[in-house]
């Protein structure tokens, strides 16, 4: 990309139009996905989503070609545009990645100066001490989206806009498959106690342990994942 524009002012114009109407159109399809309004495997109607956000097929069509480049999405030749649905091995691949950057994310973490950790102790706190509540409650969707919320401020805490960009698209990816197969209240408790365990070493601030937990804390949310999809007789499908 060149320090100046290199656009006619007028397409500068429509560009900016229709990349503002493209980001809020993307960012309503992603939302929808990562709630579960939108499953895996589903077709997105392109027409239904210009007619309720009231815009043209133009941004929705750049929105859902962004979506597709972030691999949330999958064109089908003369079919549409799909929701992604993982296949078992691309989930494992995503896992396994995560685990290298969750593990990174918590050594750095802990080596932060105390009053930061500190900070970034009491946050871990509130979200481990609303996942106990969410799971006693039986609120699914706030127990994982405050698994998420601890894990995100691990790595933001890491300092890293590269790698928390990366660590987003795995994560978004891997969310949709864990709405498809939640854990149950077993693997909610393990889970927890992870948690609890992460938070310790990092209040001790032990660099090493902490990133083997939060390491190891990934691997076993896979291993959960893989059973209760077993158990339920869903497996991924390869997408065609």
């Amino acid at each position: 990309m060149f320090p100046w524009p290199t656009e006619h002012p007028a397409e500068q114009l429509h560009s900016l139009r229709t990349t503002s109407l493209a980001k809020l159109v993307r960012d309503d399809v992603l939302a929808a996905i990562l709630d579960g309004a939108l499953a895996p495997g589903q077709r997105i109607n392109e027409p239904d989503v210009a007619g309720r956000l009231k815009v043209s097929r133009v941004p929705v069509r750049e929105a859902l070609r962004e979506l597709e480049s972030s691999g949330v999405v999958v064109s089908r030749k003369h079919a549409g545009v799909f929701v992604r649905q993982l296949s078992a091995s691309e989930v494992r691949d995503l896992y396994q990645l995560r685990a290298l950057l969750d593990g990174f994310a918590g050594r750095v973490a802990a080596m932060l100066p105390k009053a930061a950790r500190d900070a970034l102790i009491g946050v871990l706190d509130g979200a481990t001490a609303a996942m106990k509540s969410a799971l006693q409650s039986a609120d699914t969707k706030r127990y994982y989206a405050e698994n998420l919320r601890f894990h995100w401020a691990i790595v933001e805490a890491a300092g890293n806009p590269q790698m928390a960009e990366v660590y987003r698209g795995i994560v978004q990816k891997l969310h949709i498959s864990r709405l498809k197969n939640l854990s149950d209240d077993g693997g909610k408790k393990a889970s927890i106690a992870e948690h609890i365990a992460i938070v310790k070493s990092l209040r001790q601030g032990d660099a090493p342990n902490t990133e083997a937990r939060m390491a190891a804390h990934v691997e076993a949310a896979l291993a959960r994942l893989q059973k209760s999809i077993s158990q339920k007789s869903i497996q991924p499908e390869t997408p065609p």
